[in-house]
């Protein structure tokens, strides 16, 4: 927990990417309309959840008006509204709803985080933006000594991933994201693709209620 919560003051402190820096500060002071009353975190998120968890999570990044909002990863968003839908019906949460950071949400043996702690502009990072945040996702992952499955929610998110591993350990195998493709890694730990949440990939129909239900219910029976 020590761990944790000198690596969390770090990444909240992190002004490395002057690019991330402006756009995140923009943001927070040009509000959409039905956040004016609110305070926006405005500064990078950290991971959350259970930190002895066998299920990691791992998207791109924090949400413009989500988590850049909420100071919390993966809430205050339609992302979120949907991840959470489906991570309570495999009763990984404990409501099915993640608004703010006080809502009371708790995730049960999973933790969830994001390759960039910074909202990127266009949600597309530069190269150099992610070598500079992989060193909070690189200890993230070291910490978490009981994972068995990582989540990877986005193509972003499983490539550095699999980035972490191939640098760790004696890792060379070339594996491709796609949607529910399961593959081994060092340590008996599974990776597993999964489309991110985005409203996106809800409203055209790539990702549903019904396929990520029951690819969460596959990563449940891997743990």
């Amino acid at each position: 927990m020590d761990k944790f919560f000198n690596l969390n003051k770090k990444i909240i402190k992190c002004n490395k990417c002057p690019r991330l820096v402006k756009f995140r500060k923009k943001i927070s002071s040009k509000k959409r309309r039905q956040y004016l009353n609110e305070t926006y975190w405005g500064k990078p998120v950290t991971g959350f959840g259970d930190t002895k968890a066998k299920i990691l999570f791992v998207g791109l990044a924090p949400a413009a008006h989500g988590g850049t909002r909420t100071g919390r990863v993966f809430t205050g968003d339609k992302s979120s509204d949907f991840l959470y839908k489906n991570l309570f019906n495999v009763k990984i949460s404990n409501q099915n709803y993640s608004k703010h950071i006080n809502d009371g949400l708790k995730l049960n043996n999973a933790f969830i985080t994001t390759t960039l702690k910074c909202v990127p502009p266009e949600d597309t990072p530069l190269k150099k933006e992610q070598e500079n945040c992989f060193k909070f996702l690189n200890q993230e992952i070291s910490f978490l000594k009981n994972i068995k499955v990582i989540v990877a929610l986005g193509k972003i998110g499983f490539d550095s991933c699999i980035y972490f591993f191939k640098k760790n350990y004696d890792f060379s195998k070339n594996v491709k994201f796609s949607h529910g493709a399961i593959y081994d890694l060092p340590n008996n730990i599974k990776i597993v693709g999964c489309y991110h949440p985005s409203p996106r990939n809800v409203n055209t129909g790539r990702i549903n209620e019904k396929k990520m239900t029951s690819l969460f219910k596959k990563v449940l029976k891997l743990a």
